[in-house]
This record gives C-alpha cells, sequence and structure tokens, in this order.
C-alpha cells in the first residue's frame, strides 16, 4: 500500500553499455514513508538503476524525479545534496579512518564552514565541528555500534561495516535512503537485527530504496516492490501480488 505522497518517480529509463541493454524502459514510483525493494536475478540491472538514480551514470532516455523536480543528468554531490544517499553492494568505507570519521565525512553536504574556516579555525567552525561529531556520534548509537566509535572501519566485522554504511548514508539527512544488498554477508541473526533497524528509519520518516537476494528480508518488511529480469521491470506490487506473480515464479524463483 502507497504510504503518502510520491517522492521519487522514475519513467521510462534506459540504459545500455555498449550492445547490452541494462535498462529497459522502466518506470515505477516510490510514495513517502515506503520500504520499497527491487529484487531480480544476478544482471538483472538492479544496481545499474541504482546507478542511475545516484548519478554514478546517465540514463540513455527517460527521466526521474525527486520531490517533483527532475534530477536525471545531475552529478553524485547534486544528487545527495536533494536528498539520495546510498550504499553500495561492495563495501566503500574509508578503511583507515575510523568509524565516528567515516560518519562525519557523511556530513560534509550539509556544512557550511570554507576553506578558511578550516584554517583559522573560527568560532562557528569550531562549533559546526562540534555539531558534526555530536551528529556522528547519535548515528553510530543509532545503528547500534557506538561502541566501535573509535575503532578504524577495517577492523570492524563485515555486518558493523554494513551498518557503518547506513550510518554514514544517514548523515547525509536523506529523503530517500538506497540501499545495495545491505544484508550481504550476514548471519540469521544479523539480517533480523537489520530488518528491524530499517523499520526504525522507515518509522523516523525515512523512504528506502532496498536492492536485497535475501527474499525473506525483501518479503518482512517492504511495503511495495518491482522485480526487473534483463533490465525490464515484469511486476510490481505487495510482496504476497509478487510472489503470485508467473513472470515472478518463473525468472526469479526457479519455476514451480
Amino acid at each position: 500500500m502507497m504510504q503518502g505522497a510520491k517522492l521519487l518517480e522514475v519513467e521510462h529509463v534506459s540504459k545500455n553499455f555498449g550492445g547490452l541493454a541494462a535498462l529497459s524502459n522502466v518506470s515505477l514510483t516510490i510514495c513517502q514513508g515506503e520500504i520499497y525493494a527491487l529484487i531480480g536475478p544476478n544482471g538483472a540491472g538492479k544496481t545499474t538503476l541504482f546507478n542511475v538514480l545516484t548519478g554514478i551514470c546517465r540514463p540513455d532516455s527517460g527521466n526521474f524525479r525527486l520531490n517533483g523536480v527532475e534530477m536525471g543528468g545531475k552529478k553524485p554531490s547534486a544528487m545527495a545534496e536533494a536528498g539520495i544517499a546510498r550504499t553500495f553492494q561492495n563495501i566503500r568505507l574509508f578503511s583507515n579512518m575510523s568509524a565516528i570519521e567515516n560518519v562525519m565525512v557523511g556530513r560534509h553536504c550539509r556544512t557550511k564552514a570554507g576553506i578558511l574556516g578550516a584554517i583559522f579555525k573560527d568560532r562557528a567552525t569550531r562549533a559546526e565541528e562540534k555539531s558534526i561529531r555530536e551528529k556522528a556520534a547519535h548515528l553510530l548509537e543509532y545503528t547500534g555500534i557506538a561502541r566501535h566509535a573509535h575503532m578504524l572501519a577495517r577492523n570492524l566485522s563485515y555486518g558493523d561495516q554494513r551498518r557503518l554504511e547506513i550510518a554514514r548514508a544517514l548523515a547525509t539527512e536523506p529523503l530517500l535512503l538506497a540501499l545495495d544488498e545491505p544484508a550481504a554477508g550476514m548471519n540469521h541473526s544479523e539480517t533480523d537485527s537489520l530488518g528491524t533497524l530499517l523499520e526504525a528509519i522507515r518509522a523516523d520518516g525515512i523512504t528506502i530504496l532496498l536492492i536485497e537476494h535475501d527474499v525473506k528480508l525483501v518479503m518482512g518488511i517492504c511495503d511495495r516492490l518491482a522485480v526487473l529480469n534483463f533490465g525490464e521491470k515484469i511486476a510490481e506490487g505487495t510482496p504476497t501480488e509478487v510472489g503470485k506473480n508467473p513472470h515472478v515464479i518463473e525468472a526469479y524463483l526457479g519455476g514451480s
């Protein structure tokens, strides 16, 4: 069930790489307050769609809007400023920085101090730096890894590195949090805990777009989902509706 007003509207997006159609005429709408998932076999185009939505690559055709504002073609920094934050399938942390420093970096797009402030450390800059650190500490607590605040990111467990990526993304104050396989490499307990965290994030007003291969997690927390196969959207609806779709059963669940 749609939760609120339209937040993200994707219209007829296509993307080719050489002769391969990674995305073909994909359209979908995500509403405020939803947890919305993209599922499908490997190579279905899910991460390519994420890359389009976060400015890493431009669509060959089609467009998308965030809160009614056209976003296609903007750079990743502009996407983050507009309110789209993401994590990656392959973890991308600053491995030689501490957990809290990684989250502080995520505040960059919301800070005001310029080069002169960084050099001369005036009162406003010092106050802003204190606020950034406090916000980062809060997000580490929120995501359940505050005890590792001063540990180097590379020394965290795989599951905690995933949580740290989420904390850093949340530091940008996103409207839409795009998570690319956040449960990858987690055990059952960690996955259950992640599901609880994602529901808390949604309850706090942040809409979530999720790529995930853990079908149990997706079906348990998502309001709606879309299924991609060979770059095309073959189904969309509630978990119950999609789970009964014969095209999904054939393409994704391996037939009946």
